[in-house]
């Protein structure tokens, strides 16, 4: 084809033995700016130049590519802080800084291809993270690669699950502003790691550990007996407020929690509509609860000037907020000193949902009282009843923990 420029193309030109061409267009950032496509043949850069007139026509046209980092900027403030929950966005904001932009910030987004991927996924798999992240050469002593003794801190698959997931939450929104053309992260899959079997507590265990906080007057017994017999989460409970509490319906709502998010405590609707719930509570509950205010009001008047008001059912000695990091030293030290084995906090759940089941509790009515959004997950739960109790000791429950009732 000739180099004559056809009517028109004005601003098609000859470039570097090819064509180049561009279109005055307004940015997202409200200036005028010229945008450049380029082609082998006239025809090809004539056909780019007219899809780039009817786009400009549209609306506002970037005149750049971002790299992945600088999209991920963007992303997770304009799309994940606004839309998401403050801990979902978090987690988001904590995956994309640890292991998205360290492996692939520097790619341009629409230069990042499925090998790009595929092989950061593979070097997550095999890296240790406490030299990725430059962890070992903050210390004043390296102990780990720098000093050629790998601690091998290695992210766990499910880790890099939870990463390739938020890289391909990203592109996805990046292919809604039509800045890619596919999601190159959902063409990587990452193989599923094995689920780890929990060991939840027996009844007896959940028993002694009860008693050990009731005769050592823990202040968070109550916490204990609204974790074990209701299956609170351990936001739930720091979060929960004494107009959510009726004592003489006995019932309690659970509609509130309290988390740490970016350095600063946040009390937010729960996780999810299904964990909002109004539940019935057991004599015990009721009873601790009681025992609970009462401890509070002493606490509040030892006080003196000193407390903070709030209307936090756990708060500390002065009536601030309970922290979430020292509500599980305080469950760990209370497990020690009670002989009890040494569970996660958040598989107090399991424990109660393999009472409930072995007490002949209903699945229903069990995924009502565990708030759980699909009766699958209760029903998973179900199969965890601890083989050496027997349904005989688990129907005394109610009687054992029952001991612990104060008047």
């Amino acid at each position: 084809m000739s180099g004559k420029r056809g009517n028109g193309e004005g601003s098609i030109y000859p470039y570097r033995n090819s064509f180049a061409a561009y279109v005055w267009v307004d940015t997202p950032e409200g200036k005028r700016k010229r945008k450049y496509v380029y082609g082998k043949t006239r025809d090809a850069v004539h056909e780019k130049w007219i899809k780039l007139h009817a786009e400009a026509q549209k609306g506002p046209v970037a005149t750049s590519t971002p790299t992945l980092a600088q999209y991920l900027s963007r992303w997770l403030k304009e799309v994940v802080e606004p839309d998401l929950k403050p801990k979902t966005a978090e987690t988001y904001a904590m995956h994309v800084r640890l292991y998205i932009v360290p492996g692939l910030g520097s790619k341009r987004l629409d230069k990042l291809t499925v090998r790009d991927v595929r092989s950061w996924v593979n070097a997550l798999l095999d890296q240790c993270q406490c030299c990725a992240q430059g962890l070992d050469a903050k210390r004043d002593t390296p102990r780990c690669c720098a000093a050629g003794d790998c601690c091998e801190r290695i992210p766990s698959r499910r880790t890099v699950q939870d990463a390739r997931a938020v890289l391909r939450s990203a592109l996805t929104n990046a292919m809604t502003e039509e800045l890619i053309s596919k999601n190159v992260a959902g063409l990587v899959k990452v193989r599923s790691a094995r689920k780890t079997k929990r060991h939840p507590w027996s009844v007896e265990e959940a028993r002694q550990f009860l008693e050990a906080a009731s005769a050592a007057r823990d202040s968070l017994y109550a916490a204990y007996v609204l974790i074990l017999v209701l299956g609170f989460r351990r936001g739930e409970v720091l979060g929960l407020t004494w107009e959510s509490v009726n004592l003489d319906a006995g019932e309690i709502t659970v509609q509130m929690q309290l988390q740490r998010i970016n350095r600063r405590l946040v009390h937010d609707v729960t996780k999810t509509e299904a964990s909002t719930a109004t539940l019935p509570m057991p004599q015990i509950c009721v009873t601790a609860l009681q025992l609970r205010r009462k401890e509070q009001e002493a606490s509040r008047q030892a006080a003196s000037e000193l407390w903070s008001e709030s209307d936090f059912v756990f708060t500390t000695r002065y009536g601030t907020p309970f922290e979430p990091r020292n509500f599980n030293r305080q469950f760990a030290g209370r497990s020690a000193s009670a002989g009890v084995r040494r569970i996660r906090l958040h598989d107090t759940r399991h424990t109660c949902g393999s009472l409930l089941a072995a007490l002949d509790v209903h699945p229903r009515v069990a995924m009502q009282i565990l708030r759980h959004s699909k009766i699958a997950v209760t029903m998973e739960v179900y199969t965890h009843v601890p083989s050496e109790s027997t349904r005989r000791a688990l129907r005394k429950l109610g009687k054992h923990l029952g001991k612990q009732d104060r008047k």
